[in-house]
């Protein structure tokens, strides 16, 4: 699971990538609210940290993004602003969470665990194109033909249909699937890649491709 961490403190943004790093999360910092932007488009990220005092923009308006391309992206506004305001417009605005500085970290990581269940939780099918991934039975679909699938190829195919349309690393993949395997000292991503390709019964609008020297994509075609 990769967390971006959008936070311009140093000392702050360090503390927390250690301290989630210890806890098996891989995460990714942005400094300020442009580069946040960039790395959510750039990394399969799963949830955010979102500190609303960013040096070049608002955290507000990150989170405006945010929601626009990814209504159900977990969001954490993590800040000193601790007036009602400040946290009934975050909230309204679309965050999930409001948790206020100085914080314990225990009580972060639990309202981090709570948003990941609710998000486990609320989606039993994820849809990319003509495909249809059941995380429930475990299987994908197209149209009347289905196949079942191993825990394994489900959670990377769910990596791939959260992200449809972005080039993702054999490192990025690996972290989020195999969080305890080396990429260096295995193939692992490749071939459970050659599984998903023979066992998913693609539809005509999606393929899974490989772009040389960067990864793979889950390519959708727009209908």
């Amino acid at each position: 699971m990769l967390i971006l961490i959008a936070e311009d403190e140093p000392r702050i943004a360090s503390f927390l990538r250690k301290g989630l790093v210890a806890e098996g999360y891989a995460c990714v910092v942005a400094g300020d609210a442009e580069t946040a932007i960039t790395l959510s488009q750039a990394e399969p990220v799963d949830l955010v940290l979102l500190d609303l005092i960013l040096p070049d923009r608002s955290g507000l308006d990150v989170l405006r993004v945010l929601r626009a391309r990814d209504p159900r992206l977990p969001v954490l506004i993590l800040t000193a602003k601790d007036d009602v305001g400040s946290k009934v417009s975050g909230l309204d605005q679309g965050a999930d969470d409001y948790l206020t500085k100085p914080f314990v970290f225990d009580e972060l990581l639990a309202r981090i665990r709570a948003l990941v269940r609710r998000d486990q939780a609320s989606a039993v099918e994820l849809r990319a194109g003509g495909l249809v991934l059941d995380l429930k039975q475990r299987s994908a679909r197209a149209g009347e033909d289905q196949a079942a699938l191993t825990p394994r190829e489900s959670a990377l195919l769910e990596l791939f249909v959260r992200h449809p349309n972005q080039v993702l690393s054999r490192t990025q993949i690996t972290s989020n699937v195999w969080p305890y395997e080396s990429e260096s000292e295995s193939n692992v991503v490749d071939v459970y890649v050659r599984y998903l390709r023979r066992k998913v019964p693609w539809p005509s609008d999606v393929c899974l491709e490989t772009v040389r020297g960067a990864g793979y994509r889950l390519k959708v075609c727009a209908s």
